[in-house]
C-alpha cells in the first residue's frame, strides 16, 4: 500500500529546506503537490532570497513517478522558483524523472502575430513561408534519393520486387483511370477543335484545324491532362492509404518485423505508376484526336480519312514521342509526391486530410513545372 505523500519545510543554516515523505506517486499523491506550491510561495514571500529554491531532503522519500515529478516541477513554478532545485539529484531516478517532465513543461511562447508590428509580422510570415518552401524541397530530394537507392538495391536483387502488389496497383492507378482519362481527353480534343474552327475560319484556314488539334494533343495536353486526373486520383490514394497505415502503426510494425516500409509500400506504387503513365498517355492522345477528328468532320467538314492524312504529313511522329517522354517523369513525381506525403502523417485525422490534399497541390505544382521545363528544353532543341 502507497504511504501518502506529505513534506515538511524546516530551516536551516544554510536556508529552507524541503524534506519529501512518502510515496510521491499518481496513487499516493493526494493534494501534497498543491500544499507544497502554497508553501512554497508563502516561504519566498517571507524570504530576503526569493529568488533562490529550497535543498530538498529526500531521505524520507519512498516512491516516486512522474506524477510526482510533475507535481514538484509546477509547485517550483508557481513559486517562482528554479525547477532544478539542489537535492533532487541525490537519487538519480528522481534526477532523471524531474528532467523528463521539465523538459516537456519547457515549451517556448510563440508571440502571437497580432502584437508583433504589422510590417514585422509580414516578414515573420514570408520568413517561415520561405523557410517552410526549403524544408520541403531538402525532405522532397530526400525521399527520392533513398527511393533511388531501393531502386538499385531491387534492380540487384529482383527477388526484393513484390509483384503481387504491383499488379495490383497497375490495376487500380492504371487500368481503372482509363474511362475518365480517355472521356476527359475527347473533349480536350473536342474543344480544341471548336477553338481551332472558331480562330481559323476568319481566314480561311480552317483546314489547318487538323494542326492545331495534332500538336496541341500529342505534345502537351494528352500528357498534361493525364498527370493531373493522376494527381488528383492516384496521389491522394497513395497519400490517405499510407497515412492511414501510419496512423495504424502498421508502418512502425513492419519496421519492427524488419521489413523496409519503402520496399513494400513505396517501391511497387512507383514501378505502377512509372509503367502504367505511359499506357495512360497513349490511351489519352487517341482519345483526344478522335475528339478532334468528330468535331472538323461534323463542323469543318473534313472527312477522317483526310484527316488522318494530315497528320501524318503535317504533324509527324515527333510530338508523339515528345509527349511520351514527359509521361514516366510525371508518373515518378505524383507517385513519389503522394507515398511521401502519407508516409509524413502523424497521429490524427486532421493530419491525414492536410497531408492529402498537400499531395495533390504539390502534385500539381511539380506537373505545371516539369511541363514547362520541357516546353523550354524541346524549345532549345528546336522541336
Amino acid at each position: 500500500m502507497d504511504a501518502l505523500a506529505d513534506f515538511r519545510i524546516e530551516q536551516t543554516e544554510a536556508g529552507g529546506a524541503v524534506r519529501l515523505i512518502g510515496d510521491w506517486t499518481s496513487a499516493g499523491l493526494g493534494r501534497a503537490g498543491d500544499r507544497l506550491a502554497t508553501a512554497l510561495k508563502n516561504a519566498a514571500g517571507a524570504s530576503t532570497t526569493a529568488s533562490a529554491a529550497p535543498v530538498f531532503d529526500l531521505a524520507d522519500l519512498g516512491r516516486f513517478d512522474t506524477a510526482g515529478a510533475l507535481s514538484i516541477s509546477l509547485a517550483l513554478s508557481q513559486a517562482g522558483l528554479a525547477r532544478d532545485a539542489p537535492g533532487l539529484a541525490q537519487r538519480p531516478d528522481v534526477d532523471r524523472l524531474m528532467a523528463f517532465v521539465g523538459h516537456s513543461l519547457h515549451v517556448q511562447e510563440k508571440v502571437p502575430l497580432r502584437r508583433l508590428n504589422p510590417a514585422y509580422a509580414v516578414l515573420v510570415r514570408l520568413g517561415e513561408a520561405v523557410a517552410h518552401i526549403g524544408a520541403e524541397i531538402y525532405l522532397t530530394f530526400a525521399f527520392y534519393g533513398r527511393l533511388m537507392a531501393t531502386l538499385g538495391r531491387c534492380l540487384v536483387d529482383p527477388r526484393r520486387l513484390r509483384l503481387a502488389p504491383i499488379v495490383a496497383l497497375m490495376e487500380r492507378a492504371g487500368l481503372d483511370a482509363l474511362p475518365i482519362v480517355a472521356a476527359t481527353n475527347f473533349f480536350v480534343g473536342a474543344t480544341l477543335g471548336f477553338l481551332g474552327d472558331d480562330l481559323l475560319q476568319q481566314f480561311g484556314a480552317q483546314i489547318y484545324s487538323v494542326e492545331l488539334i495534332g500538336i496541341g494533343v500529342l505534345r502537351e495536353f494528352a500528357v498534361l491532362i493525364t498527370a493531373v486526373i493522376l494527381a488528383g486520383r492516384s496521389a491522394s490514394s497513395f497519400a490517405a492509404e499510407l497515412g492511414a497505415m501510419k496512423m495504424n502503426q502498421e508502418v512502425d510494425a513492419m519496421q519492427v518485423m524488419g521489413v523496409d516500409s519503402f520496399d513494400a509500400l513505396v517501391l511497387p506504387r512507383f514501378i505502377a505508376m512509372a509503367t502504367m503513365m505511359p499506357l495512360l498517355t497513349f490511351v489519352a492522345m487517341i482519345s483526344g484526336l478522335l475528339g478532334g477528328m468528330a468535331v472538323t468532320w461534323a463542323v469543318v467538314g473534313l472527312a477522317p480519312p483526310f484527316f488522318v492524312q494530315r497528320m501524318v504529313d503535317n504533324v509527324g511522329v515527333n510530338q508523339f514521342w515528345i509527349g511520351m517522354v514527359q509521361a514516366p517523369v510525371m508518373a515518378v513525381v505524383i507517385a513519389a509526391i503522394g507515398c511521401r506525403q502519407g508516409l509524413e502523417v502523424g497521429g490524427d485525422v486532421e493530419q491525414l486530410g492536410r497531408r492529402v490534399t498537400t499531395a495533390v497541390v504539390q502534385a500539381i505544382f511539380a506537373i505545371i513545372m516539369i511541363d514547362a521545363a520541357f516546353a523550354l528544353l524541346f524549345m532549345e532543341l528546336g522541336q
